[in-house]
């Protein structure tokens, strides 16, 4: 996801150095320099600036044998803020924060869905909507790598346009699984990608804090949990566009409202010391499944 699996949008390398008060261009050749323009794509190399990204789109299911079919449209956002940190060895970094929530949204009349008709099992489910809190930085990243290696930004310069392309691949122990799996299987298997493009100008001007990038976002992955697909065949497709936008007030009044009304810590990023582990749509619903079990045993009442 902008999120959540993402875990989200999930974070990448940036770097936090102060940067000079003359008009410098950025060389993206150089590890200090690329990490600085991932860095104003991501976010702003001003330390502690919220920055807000928005995206919209639509969900397919893809089942083998059967057209694929347009169950959802989705509006989300993330909100961020970078910290710089040093290494002795791998130089001047930073580590960023963050939390996201993405809702899915009825394609015929465009509401935050309550509940759901699966067509497949002609179940009534509850939607649960993506509120990952935080999706932070696993670690921060420097100009060279664990590896030893510079940090290569992967970019290409056409047209005065930037382009970024990043592809992550997600296999690991569903969390909803048992202690069998790695017998038994059921991994969580799905794919993110994340493709941005910014203004060369804007990008590459070292004076300028922010990018203000566009990016496409697509994922490819299991059905979710709470649409009750249990071992059924068939994965979803999410396909979504958007870009940073002017704060919580640049948002779309269907965001605004939930926000408002539901989720108002979404307002602000976390503390850049944040030390929580990171929140996914699948250990969010399990959260959410774990707490009805309790309040079920405590009242008494058998689901």
């Amino acid at each position: 996801m902008i999120g959540g699996a993402r875990a989200g949008l999930l974070a990448l390398a940036m770097l936090g150095t102060a940067l000079p008060a003359e008009a410098r261009t950025l060389d993206l050749k150089n590890p200090a320099d690329a990490l600085t323009a991932m860095r104003k794509v991501q976010c702003s190399t001003r330390d502690g600036e919220a920055v807000v990204y928005h995206w919209a789109g639509k969900v397919f299911s893809r089942v083998e044998g059967e057209p694929d079919r347009h169950l959802f449209n989705v509006e989300g956002m993330n909100v961020r803020t970078c910290v710089t940190v040093t290494d002795p060895a791998r130089g001047t970094g930073f580590r960023q924060v963050s939390r996201e929530l993405m809702f899915y949204l009825d394609p015929a009349t465009g509401a935050v869905l309550k509940t759901w008709s699966n067509p497949w099992t002609g179940k009534s489910v509850e939607v649960v909507h993506v509120a990952n809190d935080p999706v932070n930085m696993r670690a921060p990243q420097f100009p060279i790598g664990r590896d030893g290696k510079p940090f290569d930004l992967g970019a290409r310069i056409e047209g005065g346009k930037v382009f970024m392309p990043t592809e992550v691949p997600l296999f690991y122990a569903n969390p909803l699984g048992g202690d069998y799996q790695q017998w038994a299987g059921n991994q969580y298997h799905a794919m993110e990608i994340f493709d941005f493009v910014a203004e060369a100008a804007d990008l590459l001007d070292a004076g300028k804090p922010r990018a203000k990038p566009s990016i496409a976002w697509v994922r490819i992955s299991p059905f979710l949990p709470w649409m009750e697909m249990a071992s059924r065949p068939g994965i979803l497709v999410f396909n979504a566009t958007g870009g940073t936008v002017e704060g919580i007030a640049g948002l779309p009044a269907v965001i605004r409202e939930q926000i408002a009304s539901t989720y108002p810590t979404y307002a602000a990023p976390p503390p850049a010391d944040d030390a929580r582990p990171n929140e996914t749509s699948w250990t969010y619903f399990k959260k959410r499944i774990e707490a009805a079990k309790s309040a079920s045993a405590g009242s008494g009442s058998v689901r």
